[in-house]
């Protein structure tokens, strides 16, 4: 086609777009006895709340403290500021658990043992914590059988028993293994010895296989050692644990170790063909022994990622104007082996062991709260259109609306359009009710399109809106998005604003109410208020394309807001915007008319439609957000 210039939407932008789990209780074979609690929804202390379903949570790591704990030389102070750190920064960074890499003292004397435990004073019963050994700890030729010393005494399963995160030691006290809930799951720690003897092995594969469910994080002594650049390889010891355990086990996707510096990190493959991340930190040769360095992973399971930063929070708690040079310098480290972030599609990498079970469809009736006055879904309960993927929508299909108000759609093609240009699919949003949806290939030069409309006796074609609406829809723009659909629309009412009374707006031709797509991949909701001549417009941000999206428009009677996935976007007008001056014109999905005619269709897919005469909640939306 031939673009129509001027058209009333592309010179409106121009002035007005700038205005499933085994019984966690159960320890593995051949563990010490100690009473399971359940996981944790907080724990007990002063302790700021931990959140344990939300999508970002904090794993602190601590490696080697030896320098701290060095017989008469001994100086706590900078474990005790990290400690004290981790526990008030627990509710603002979610801080679900802290791990001990080994090397707790110098010499693993009874004395230093003893000065270190009282140290974990500071921490105990408020943030849940595993500790290990390192060669430091104990005598360093000997394996988990050893037997007893001053560190088992000390840092033993005893220690941990009153933590709701312990499920269970070895049958020797040196390997340990927590189950943690974050982010609205259970995540598996374990703790292994410096020195894991083939009973130790067997015994973490046991608890492996006990909860075959569960993403884990190793954490041990000695995995690795890295070059200058960070580039790390696994040391002997950490061969014999990835051919031993971790590469079998697909559930081991971060591997932690100290002992070595400089820091290192390295991505190596399992048998699964899945990632591992395996990293070195220890900063005992800087400044005060580490000052109690402390690295955070940051897990955020929105973005799909794992932010780690290292800083000391002791040196980070002294007065500015009195921080000496070093202390300065060893505040926070930003290189690249201490502050980086790893991307990880957490469902895509755990899928093979813990497969996310998708949501049933919801029933029609579960969706549709008082106040509904229509509501579509191309499943079967609303549409028998289509039923196999890439089926061709005809037109005359009837779309029925599920609420019996008799607002159905019918579907009909624009000139121009061939069959293809609606087709069904089974695609759909996660969130959405009903598991289908239409795919509209819509487009210009020539305008081609398919449309649904209501009859020209349905209810819906004249309703007012007095007391407020919330119109909802699942939007999904292809990937790549190629051609021009600048000011393609999603959904409208018929009618021309001027028929309507209206003086204020670009211009009277536009309908009424519409929802469109800008050059940008702006969302724009415009609307002709039933009682005020004016034309308050919501603008979003660049929406994405390729995956799906949850779009409401909520009125409340005053004011209009426009919300993309749950969230409140900023350009919502703050103009009164009272009722909709509907003209008892069809409802469309697919376009936007304008000039009486309409043009190109939509290009993308649309999934459940629903329109409410009241505002809604965020909580009641078609798609249920937290």
């Amino acid at each position: 086609m031939t673009d129509r210039s001027p058209h009333p939407l592309h010179r409106r932008t121009l002035l007005r777009a700038t205005a499933v789990l085994p019984a966690a209780g159960v320890a593995a074979a051949g563990s010490t006895a100690v009473a399971a609690t359940p996981a944790q929804a907080d724990v007990p202390g002063r302790a700021g709340r931990f959140d344990s379903e939300s999508p970002r949570f904090t794993l602190a790591v601590l490696p080697d403290t030896q320098y701290l704990f060095d017989a008469d030389s001994a100086d706590p102070a900078p474990l005790a500021a990290t400690f004290r750190h981790l526990v008030g920064e627990r509710s603002t960074r979610n801080i679900a658990f802290m791990t001990h890499l080994g090397d707790v003292t110098e010499h693993g004397t009874e004395d230093e043992i003893t000065r270190a435990a009282a140290t974990f004073r500071t921490i105990h019963g408020k943030v849940p914590y595993s500790v290990l050994a390192g060669n430091h700890d104990i005598s360093s030729g000997t394996d988990d059988q050893r037997g007893d010393t001053a560190y088992l005494a000390a840092f033993g399963p005893a220690r941990y028993a009153s933590m709701p995160t312990f499920r269970g030691a070895s049958p020797d006290g040196y390997n340990s293994y927590h189950v943690l809930r974050a982010a609205g799951r259970e995540w598996l720690v374990l703790a292994l010895d410096w020195r894991v003897s083939d009973k130790g092995l067997s015994w973490a594969q046991g608890v492996l296989d006990a909860h075959p469910t569960l993403p884990a994080v190793l954490t041990t002594h000695d995995i690795a050692w890295a070059d200058d650049d960070g580039k790390a390889q696994l040391s002997d010891n950490g061969t014999r644990l990835w051919d031993g355990l971790i590469r079998g086990n697909d559930q081991i996707f971060l591997a932690l170790g100290g002992h070595y510096w400089p820091p290192g990190r390295t991505v190596l493959t399992n048998d699964a063909d899945n990632d591992v991340h395996v990293h070195i930190t220890n900063y005992q040769d800087r400044y005060y022994g580490g000052a109690g360095m402390i690295r955070t992973y940051g897990f955020d399971l929105v973005r799909g990622v794992v932010d780690v930063e290292t800083f000391a929070p002791w040196l980070l708690s002294r007065d500015p104007e009195e921080r000496s040079p070093l202390e300065a310098e060893n505040l926070e480290l930003t290189g690249p082996v201490d502050r980086f972030t790893l991307d990880i599609d957490f469902g895509r990498r755990f899928r093979r062991f813990a497969p996310a079970t998708p949501a049933k469809p919801r029933p029609p009736a579960a969706v549709m709260p008082r106040g509904t006055l229509a509501y579509w879904r191309f499943d079967a309960s609303g549409t028998r259109a289509g039923g196999t993927e890439g089926a061709t929508v005809a037109d005359g299909a009837v779309v029925r609306d599920l609420t019996g108000n008799g607002n159905d759609l019918t579907v009909r093609r624009l000139a121009g359009a061939d069959s293809d240009t609606l087709t069904w699919s089974a695609d759909h949003h996660p969130g959405q009710p009903a598991h289908a949806s239409l795919c509209f290939d819509g487009g210009k030069e020539p305008d081609r399109g398919a449309i649904l409309t209501t009859s020209a006796r349905a209810a819906l074609n004249s309703e007012k809106f007095l007391h407020g609406y919330t119109i909802e829809t699942f939007l999904r723009l292809p990937e790549p998005f190629e051609g021009d659909h600048a000011w393609m629309g999603i959904l409208s009412w018929e009618g021309r604003n001027g028929d309507a009374g209206k003086t204020t707006g670009w211009s009277p031709l536009e309908p009424t109410c519409s929802l469109n797509v800008s050059p940008e991949r702006f969302l724009q909701f415009v609307v002709y208020p039933e009682r005020q001549d004016a034309d308050p417009t919501s603008w979003s941000h660049a929406v994405p394309v390729g995956r799906w999206m949850h779009i409401a428009v909520v009125n409340d009677g005053r004011r209009t807001v426009l919300y993309v996935d749950g969230s409140r976007i900023a350009r919502n007008p703050t103009q009164p915007s009272t009722g909709i001056a509907t003209l008892g014109k069809p409802f469309v999905l697919g376009a936007t008319q304008s000039d009486e005619r309409y043009g190109q269709g939509l290009y993308g897919s649309l999934g459940d439609t629903r329109i409410v005469n009241r505002a809604l909640p965020v909580r009641d939306f078609l798609t249920p957000f937290d």
